[in-house]
């Protein structure tokens, strides 16, 4: 019986192999480099205002497998001590998933899959990177020194609050559809957000983001998409109520997006471009994080 299992795992691990060895992504020695950058941005879901502002100006198989393996050797404490999961489990009342708690050994897997160096991150991700450096730390404690340890790069990356929760970050998975502004939104699903958008009972367009947090949303996105300094956008608001400042603010995040919507609906319209591209782009992230894991597999034992 035992051998059986053996001879299965063997045989679903060649099937593995099969599976995503293609002709562009035919594995390549990794040559090292003194630097690597890793960009965290998800690819999943319709990037938001804050996606742009912060972050936008592959995933393969191995993140997959590497992030089984870097689940085995983290503690459910120590994922649940993590503030991201705390704050969106007492958010929702609920408890939270598998997927909401291990997301961050994810991150990880596709941080190491390609012994990146630096990670450009904002301050609510910094935990989340202490974690990848724990796990790195780990994994090279017990199997000898492989990855390295990635730096975070703290960036001043732009803070977009909801529209409906100037408590909280503008997020893709927000439940509430007035909350995040989607770059693909048409101009008449923008002036409804924003129209819609909680801010107080003072008229006054001011900027005080500890006591007037959705007023100080508006005025921060204003100056974000215009390139203008918050004072010198309070200056021209001046004389306008925040019924009418939303609408201001909306025509300007809808003229921020209109080039980037058109282009959009351009390479939407040109199939074969995208998909090359993403060929190009997945052979080229197998061809890095293919020998990684092909290590990593020798390393635990699996190979």
């Amino acid at each position: 019986m035992a051998l059986r299992s053996m001879r299965k795992a063997r045989g679903c691990w060649s099937f593995i192999r099969a599976l995503h060895k293609g002709p562009e992504a035919a594995p390549a020695p990794q040559k090292d480099s003194t630097k690597r950058v890793f960009s965290g941005i998800q690819p999943t879901g319709i990037p938001h205002l804050g996606n742009y502002l912060g972050a936008i100006e592959n995933w393969v198989s191995e993140h997959a497998q590497l992030n089984w393996i870097l689940t085995c050797m983290v503690t459910m404490p120590r994922l649940q001590h993590l503030h991201q999961w705390k704050a969106k489990t007492a958010k929702h009342k609920q408890d939270g998933t598998m997927g909401l708690l291990t997301y961050p050994v994810l991150q990880a897997a596709d941080i190491l899959s390609y012994k990146s160096t630096h990670v450009p991150v904002g301050e609510d991700q910094v935990q989340h990177m202490e974690l990848v450096q724990d796990l790195a730390q780990g994994f090279n404690k017990k199997y000898g020194e492989f990855f390295p340890v990635p730096k975070s790069i703290l960036t001043s990356m732009k803070k977009v609050k909801s529209l409906r929760d100037p408590s909280a970050k503008m997020s893709k998975s927000d439940p509430d559809k007035l909350a995040t502004v989607r770059i693909t939104d048409s101009p008449e699903e923008i002036v409804l957000k924003f129209r819609k958008a909680v801010t107080d009972f003072t008229s006054e367009v001011t900027y005080d983001p500890a006591g007037r947090a959705g007023v100080s949303n508006m005025v921060a996105i204003h100056a974000a998409v215009t390139g203008l300094a918050v004072q010198e956008v309070v200056r021209r608001s001046a004389g306008l109520d925040t019924a009418r400042y939303k609408l201001v603010v909306a025509d300007a995040v809808i003229q921020k997006f209109a080039p980037i919507k058109s282009e959009i609906e351009k390479l939407k319209a040109d199939k074969a471009h995208l998909e090359k591209v993403l060929r190009l782009g997945s052979a080229k992230a197998k061809e890095l994080a293919y020998p990684v894991f092909q290590e990593v597999k020798k390393l635990v034992g699996i190979l």
